[in-house]
């Protein structure tokens, strides 16, 4: 694995080229965007003004519903690099119409161009996402998307910011002069990016759109963990964009400020998404990490509350509107732009492990698909984002911190659910911050463990902590087999219930809960799913390897998967080992300890027995280079030869 941090893939070829074609194209829709709305709250009618804006953000969202899927399709069929090319070949073109409208003053070209954008935008979304697990690798892929979403909204506020300067100025060369530049950049930085082939290229292309938007989410739907990574990704998009729409007219409402006060809080915001974006490869430690998504959602709860509540509690005596000095001295005002961002900074930590989930679990060839199916429900939630502000605001005659308000309970609900029905969020996130606490982990060989179908991972049993190790460095969810005894304890059965662990027992104890068991081994490896096994069926008393039952040898019989054998070295010492006569006599010897995880080579189902496989895993546990100044000295049963 790459020691390099996620900013030296911006040096190399096959990201560097795609990333600034991305951020010009994010950048230049912006500028244009704001300029148009601009345009609109300035040349329109009063009366005419909310009837425009809102058919604007129609028809931009418009071809997400229309085009998406069959995007998936070519993205997947056609080479991605040509793909890439073409629309911002594409891009050059509706930028020079666009060009047309300014030099008209033609508002109703300009609509008509800003749904061209929008389906330029719908073409490019899935070649964007797709592109990226072909060229990086999983521990690459928190970095890679961490850069894409903080340039994203940079890009955002930028583009933003640009639009509204140029259209101010006295002529319409500055506003079309920047939005066909920003279009050729992006083509010329896409003329650079490195031959993708094609993932799937006997696809047949199916030209009825609504059929085509029907197949895909069905097909989204089908695949459990991507809907609910999918259902989250959409969740963020509603919650962000209640909080970025309404904040201008926060800002006037509430803070009684200008536009540079507008400015400032939607820099907040995005600097916050940039800096949460980027923390992911490093709070990770480059992996597909879902367990800072929890992690992300309590921040978006805990400070969105807080944000609603500052601005409730906001009344201050002005007339008028004043500018960003007077905004800082009111009170609470630094309290609002910290909460703005936090938002952003705990946004990227719940966005960016969700992006990753679907690149790494998605079928290499439906990759651009999924994503597709992910540009469309994002859509849809953000209309009904726009529909609850209007009926919040509008009918109800609320105001915008209820509206926010309303959209922290509403965030609560759903991450709720989304974590109840996939407890892998939650029990990640236990193992990752558990195991970062209490040791520190040293690790080797984690490329061993195959990145698809079903796969027995077999380990010696030290701790009680085995399991969250293993949890906490597994690049794939895993599912344990444990003592029936241990999963039915109280307290800690809820939790093992969560983690959907595989309670056993001997065939003297009871028979039927055997039977059950192998039943389920059988099941979740038929289902591709990672089953982890402790061989020697108990902790070890001694910090030995102990013997390994011969149960494996019967799953692979019926279920011949690649069996990785795993060794935990350094954890025989430890208050949660059988280490000392009582638990409660024991202190915590290893706490911040140096531990090590090593995974061998799988090994084909032929070639596994117990008496092999407990040689592998001796042999593993021998390469730790960590001390344990606890065992016997000599080792026992450790050695080489045994």
């Amino acid at each position: 694995m790459s020691t390099h941090s996620q900013f030296h893939l911006l040096k190399e070829r096959r990201y560097l080229p795609f990333f600034l074609t991305q951020f010009f194209g994010a950048f230049n829709d912006n500028v244009f965007k704001n300029a148009l709305i601009i345009m609109i709250a300035f040349q329109v009618a009063e009366q005419h003004i909310n009837l425009l804006t809102n058919l604007a953000f129609g028809l931009f969202i418009l071809p997400f519903f229309l085009f998406s899927a069959f995007a998936g399709q070519v993205a997947d069929k056609y080479p991605k690099d040509v793909l890439i090319r073409r629309v911002k070949m594409g891009e050059i073109v509706i930028m020079l119409l666009a060009s047309v409208g300014f030099y008209l003053n033609h508002v109703g070209l300009l609509i008509f161009v800003l749904f061209l954008m929008g389906s330029q935008s719908s073409l490019f979304g899935p070649v964007k996402y797709g592109y990226l697990p072909e060229k990086l690798n999983r521990h690459e892929l928190m970095g890679g998307n961490g850069l894409v979403e903080s340039s994203t909204f940079i890009s955002i506020l930028l583009g933003t910011i640009l639009g509204g300067i140029l259209i101010a100025m006295d002529s319409f060369v500055p506003i079309s002069l920047a939005v066909v530049g920003f279009a050729t950049l992006g083509y010329v930085s896409a003329r650079q990016i490195p031959l993708t082939p094609a993932a799937e290229p006997g696809i047949k292309l199916d030209w009825r759109l609504w059929r085509a938007t029907a197949a895909n989410l069905r097909v989204v739907r089908k695949h459990r963990d991507i809907f609910l990574a999918v259902m989250g990704i959409s969740w963020f998009w509603f919650f962000g964009s209640v909080f970025l729409a309404q904040m201008p007219n926060f800002t006037r409402l509430v803070l009684h400020g200008n536009e540079h006060v507008v400015t400032l809080l939607l820099t907040m915001f995005s600097v916050g998404i940039g800096v949460g974006s980027l923390l992911c490869e490093k709070l990770s430690n480059r992996r597909v990490e879902i367990g800072l998504v929890p992690i992300g959602a309590l921040g978006l709860a805990i400070f969105g509350m807080d944000l609603s509540i500052a601005g409730m509690g906001m009344e201050l005596e002005v007339e008028g509107i004043v500018g960003l000095a007077e905004v800082l001295a009111f009170a609470g005002t630094y309290r609002i732009n910290f909460d703005l961002l936090m938002i952003g900074v705990f946004g990227g930590l719940y966005i960016v492990p969700l992006y990753s989930m679907v690149q790494a679990r998605a079928e290499k060839s439906w990759v651009s698909r999924m994503i597709a199916g992910n540009n469309i429900y994002n859509a849809l939630f953000m209309v009904v984002a726009a529909i609850l502000g209007m009926v919040v605001l509008a009918v109800l005659n609320w105001s915008i911190p209820q509206l926010f308000m309303i959209t922290i309970g509403l965030h609560i609900i759903v991450s709720l659910i989304i974590f109840k029905l996939m407890p892998d969020f939650i029990v990640r996130l236990v193992a990752w911050v558990v195991s970062t606490l209490i040791y520190r982990t040293r690790y080797q060989g984690l490329h061993n463990i195959p990145s698809e179908g079903g796969v027995i991972l077999a380990c010696n049993h030290i701790s009680f902590m085995d399991p969250v190790i293993i949890s906490a460095r597994s690049p794939r969810p895993v599912r344990y087999v444990m003592h029936h005894r241990i999963y039915q304890m109280p307290v800690l059965h809820w939790i093992f219930r969560l983690a959907r662990c595989i309670p056993i027992a001997s065939e003297q104890e009871n028979p039927e809960v055997l039977a059950e068991a192998y039943r389920q081994i059988y099941e979740r490896l038929e289902a591709g799913e990672v089953v982890v096994v402790f061989p020697e069926g108990r902790l070890t008393d001694d910090g030995q390897v102990g013997e390994f039952k011969r149960g494996i040898e019967k799953v692979l019989q019926k279920y011949p998967v690649p069996v990785v054998p795993m060794a935990l070295h350094n954890l025989w010492g430890s208050m949660f080992s059988r280490y000392g006569k009582k638990w409660y006599q024991r202190w915590p010897r290893k706490f911040w300890a140096r531990i090590e995880l090593i995974v061998g080579e799988p090994m084909v189902p032929e070639e596994v027995t117990a008496v092999e496989l407990q040689r592998r895993v001796i042999a593993l546990k021998n390469q730790a280079k960590t001390d344990n100044s606890l065992l016997p000295d000599p080792p026992l049963k450790t050695d080489s030869k045994a």
